[in-house]
């Protein structure tokens, strides 16, 4: 026998051993049959702190055919305005998914935003200080034309905050290795508004009230295990 075919030999071993390895290693166990269900409805309250739903402002945030395509990865979305007594409103757009594998984890909107004719302006990661606890979210900026529309948000992957596609990929192989298929959501936080600093700073004071909000025992899969 060749080298040359002994290489091709080996090379076929390999591919062999990887496709029987990864249907081996398949996760089969949804985490989230062993969660209570989830409602976004009632997981996330209308009126908390000093905000409450505008029920006269429309919660359309994406156009329709992103939100088919949407509809399809994820069980359930969430899209409300909200309101303060100043008059300071603020878009909370939420999707869980009960399957984050490779086909259906959650769509970030540093793709979704491009897609529906927005620029991406500037990214970072930073740190929320939500009283005691800590919050790593990613804060966009988005234009589209004269519209100005900082953002915030993070996805959580099973009980893991993820703001990279490194990082949710990594928490999805975490599950993986045991067998087990991770729910997740992503949670996202914007306004229209020129005064990008303010904007950032009313979200924090948004997103603090909002998760205190939130039932304790729902807040790891909202927000992560945030120390």
């Amino acid at each position: 026998m060749t080298a040359m075919r002994i290489r091709a030999l080996v090379a076929l071993c390999l591919m062999a051993a990887t496709l029987a390895g990864a249907h081996v290693w398949r996760p089969t166990a949804h985490l989230a049959d062993s969660r209570p269900k989830i409602d976004l409805e009632s997981l996330f309250p209308k009126q908390f702190g000093g905000w409450r739903v505008d029920d006269r402002m429309p919660a359309q945030l994406v156009s329709p055919d992103m939100e088919a395509f949407l509809s399809k990865i994820y069980t359930q979305t969430l899209s409300r305005v909200y309101v303060d007594a100043s008059g300071q409103r603020i878009m909370l757009s939420v999707a869980y998914g009960g399957d984050q594998s490779d086909a259906t984890r959650a769509h970030r909107p540093e793709v979704c935003y491009p897609a529906q004719g927005f620029q991406i302006q500037s990214s970072e990661i930073t740190e929320l200080e939500l009283g005691p606890q800590r919050l790593r979210v990613r804060r966009l900026l988005a234009s589209q034309g004269g519209r100005i529309e900082p953002i915030t948000y993070w996805i959580t992957v099973g009980d893991r905050m993820t703001v990279t596609g490194t990082e949710q990929k990594l928490a999805q192989l975490s599950y993986s290795t045991r067998g087990l298929v991770p729910d997740g959501m992503l949670v996202r936080v914007s306004s229209i508004d020129k005064d990008i600093p303010g904007a950032y700073a009313i979200q924090q004071q948004f997103i603090a009230d909002m998760t205190q909000s939130i039932a304790a025992d729902k807040r790891p899969l909202v927000a992560g295990l945030v120390p």
